[in-house]
């Protein structure tokens, strides 16, 4: 099996300058000037004779970036990008206005785009190359360098603003102009979407109908007789430090009574319809969240937010869904639930996910009449004599300043701050040495916290900055998502560099990161072999080469040394011996098979000996798979990286910010991962969206109705 390593090389270029010595100063100052002259003369004239098409490269975030110069009498009259494997959605607006500034400005020294600075870069880069082939006057390039100058300061009028084009921005700016209020929406970076571009389309809601249509899995039964089992009394639950829980549990406790007594005479893993509740919904919340900091308090998850995302989670699925945003119908729900990773449950629906959903999102506030402005960053809040909010200061991307006044106020929806490490680390209280300044994130880069940072300035209270949310499931090299394949939680098997399982899979994110990162590197290994197959076995009958996650095919994961494929599980072993994500653990055939095989019998008996996983699926027809050469399976190495800030602004229920004395700021609300105390220590997978959707309709309907 062939492959294809990625090499990162560095070209350096030396320019040695030779002069002439002579007797006399005079003499030699002149000589050296008529020289200087006359080699440049000569530089120019050679420059000018110049004519043909010229190719450079080099290394963007997403892989090799290739721009072509056409030359023509030494001048650059086109410049085009040939070959780039970078995010359109991020990278749009650099492929398109770097090649233009090169052309007009004669140089390939520019300002990055926001957003896409390492885009920016490996475009300048190789533009630079091809330059340096072509024999174009590199000195001369320099000189012309272009940096964008402000313009005069400007003063905007509005009833609402809203700081961050995500999902909570667009949410919120949607929801207070449907309401009738004008709205400004602005966004720090060049592209709309901010982290919700790069979610995976997962949003958690309890939903009656659809579980109904759905099948209680044994195992799944065994974890409900489980809470029916938990006494109150127990220390671990820690209804000590946080009593209004206890309720929720008793709550719980008495809707699976119920559920048992409606369902009675049918059977688990057979004719026994799925279950879920808000009060279960609210249970995960809590003790998906509940974690002790290392002073030895604890953080749990503020008991009316956890509420008011549960009952209100599926409503807004369904507002989100008027929007022009794919969501599931009534009808298909029962069909698409699952579990997505850390999600505890599955109530996961889908919804639709990069370009296509912020497309849809940015179309339903243009028709609402938002005004959406891109590169145009906050920088703080004004406020009146009595402390209301009643406006911000901004500054544009060419340094230009903007005043923006409200009639009824800001609502943040900027985003947390895995983006800004050292800022995670300053706060942390949970990981320790596990985290650094410099720890990769699956984050976009603009999410540096300065919503929360402008907020506290005037009083805002925060909350839950002590954790930040790991995902476990990230690229070890580049430490987003990508390059990488596996499927829903319930089905997944992670091992380690020996081949063997070293986890509950279906835990939650924390528990999951914790773990890797004690293996050796933190690197550990997703094993996947397709999707369940329509058959009533539910095996899993193999991945093809088109198989694809985040875009991205197995094909060209495998090109790029992102992964390892095998149509055998010798093939498999053999691969892992060279280089992917610049490991090569070098697996035995046996060691794989004996895992795939024991998983296998532990899903038959819906019983998890090692890990005591809950929800168990995914069992691979191993027979199946090496007997067709159309199919194999695939192995992704990964690690954890910083993937959501917990903690952030207090707000209530209605999404007010609140100050440090526990009252409303006047005119200012939040929505998303600006703010904290939802998700306490560990968010949910799944409940991201949730929640930004969620409280961004309320944060839209309060702000327009103030």
């Amino acid at each position: 099996m062939k492959r294809n390593l990625v090499t990162f090389l560095g070209l350096a270029t030396a320019i040695s300058l030779t002069g002439c010595s002579s007797s006399s100063s005079t003499a030699t100052s002149t000589t050296a000037a008529e020289t200087t002259a006359a080699q440049a003369e000569a530089t120019e004239e050679q420059a000018s004779a110049i004519s043909g098409v010229f190719s450079g490269s080099s290394v963007g975030m997403q892989g090799t970036v290739t721009v072509e110069l056409t030359v023509e009498d030494g001048v650059i009259t086109d410049a085009a990008v040939t070959e780039s494997h970078e995010t359109p959605n991020v990278a749009g607006v650099a492929l398109e206005r770097i090649p233009q500034q090169i052309v007009e400005h004669q140089t390939t020294t520019l300002d990055a785009v926001t957003g896409a600075t390492l885009a920016s870069n490996a475009i300048m880069r190789a533009a630079a190359n091809a330059a340096e082939e072509a024999g174009l006057d590199k000195d001369a390039l320099k000189a012309n360098a272009y940096h964008a100058e402000a313009g005069e300061a400007q003063t905007w009028d509005t009833d609402v603003l809203v700081v961050g084009g995500g999902g909570a921005g667009f949410s919120s700016a949607i929801t207070a102009a449907q309401d009738g209020a004008n709205v400004i929406l602005i966004e720090k970076s060049s592209f709309i979407g901010g982290n919700t571009m790069m979610a995976g389309g997962a949003y958690n809601a309890y939903d009656p109908e659809a579980q109904a249509g759905t099948i209680l899995s044994a195992a799944q039964k065994n974890t409900l007789d489980g809470y029916l089992a938990l006494d109150p009394s127990d220390e671990a639950l820690k209804f000590d430090v946080f009593p209004e829980w206890e309720e929720v549990l008793i709550q719980l406790q008495s809707d699976i009574q119920d559920f048992y007594a409606a369902n009675e005479g049918t059977t688990a893993g057979v004719d026994m319809p799925g279950f879920d509740s808000i009060s279960l919904h609210m249970w995960h919340i809590y003790t998906g969240g509940l974690r002790e900091l290392t002073d030895g308090s604890w953080l749990a998850s503020d008991i009316n937010m956890a509420r008011t995302l549960a009952e209100n989670a599926l409503d807004t699925y369904d507002w989100v869904g008027t929007l022009g945003v794919k969501t599931s119908s009534e009808a298909e729900a029962a069909d698409t639930l699952y579990t997505v990773l850390g999600a505890m449950w599955p109530r996961t629906h889908e919804i639709s996910a990069s370009s296509e959903l912020m497309d849809a999102l940015k179309t339903s506030a243009e028709e609402a009449g938002v005004t959406v402005y891109a590169e145009t960053a906050a920088t703080s809040l004004i406020t009146d004599e009595s402390g209301r909010v009643i406006g911000a200061e901004a500054e544009q991307a060419d340094g230009t300043k903007i005043t923006i006044q409200t009639t009824k106020g800001v609502i943040l929806a900027c985003g947390g701050y895995c983006a800004n490490p050292a800022m995670v680390k300053e706060y942390d209280q949970y990981w320790g040495d596990d985290l650094s300044d410099h720890t990769l994130t699956t984050n976009v880069g603009t999410n540096t916290g300065d919503g929360i940072l402008m907020a506290m300035e005037i009083g805002a209270d925060v909350t839950g900055l002590e954790i930040a949310q790991m995902m476990p499931s990230s690229s070890p090299v580049k430490g987003t998502m990508t390059d990488g394949i596996w499927a829903d939680a319930s089905a997944q098997i992670w091992i380690d560099g020996e081949g063997n399982r070293f986890v509950d899979e279906y835990a939650e994110r924390d528990v999951l990161a914790k773990a890797s990162l004690a293996l050796d590197d933190g690197i550990f290994y997703i094993i996947y072999a397709g999707r369940t197959s329509e058959d009533e076995d539910g095996m899993f009958r193999g991945a093809s080469m088109d198989s694809s996650l985040f875009g991205t095919s197995v094909s060209d994961m495998v090109a790029n040394g992102h992964i390892w494929y095998g149509s055998t599980l010798a093939e498999l072993a053999e691969a892992s011996n060279t280089a992917a994500a610049g490991v090569a653990p070098g697996f035995t055939e046996e060691a794989l098979r004996n895992t795939i095989e024991t998983y296998n019998s532990y899903v038959a008996a819906q019983k998890d000996d090692d890990f005591g996983k809950e929800v168990l699926a995914g069992a691979i027809d191993l027979d199946y798979i090496e007997s067709h050469d159309d199919v194999g399976i695939c192995i992704s190495p990964r690690k954890a990286s910083l993937h959501h800030t917990m903690g952030g602004l207090r707000i209530d229920t209605d999404a007010s910010v609140l100050d440090t004395e526990g009252n409303a700021i006047e005119g200012l609300w939040a929505a998303g991962e600006v703010t904290g105390g939802i998700h306490a220590g560990n968010r949910l997978g799944g409940n991201a969206e949730a929640d930004i959707f969620t409280m961004g309709r309320i944060a839209g309907h309060n702000a327009a109705a103030e």
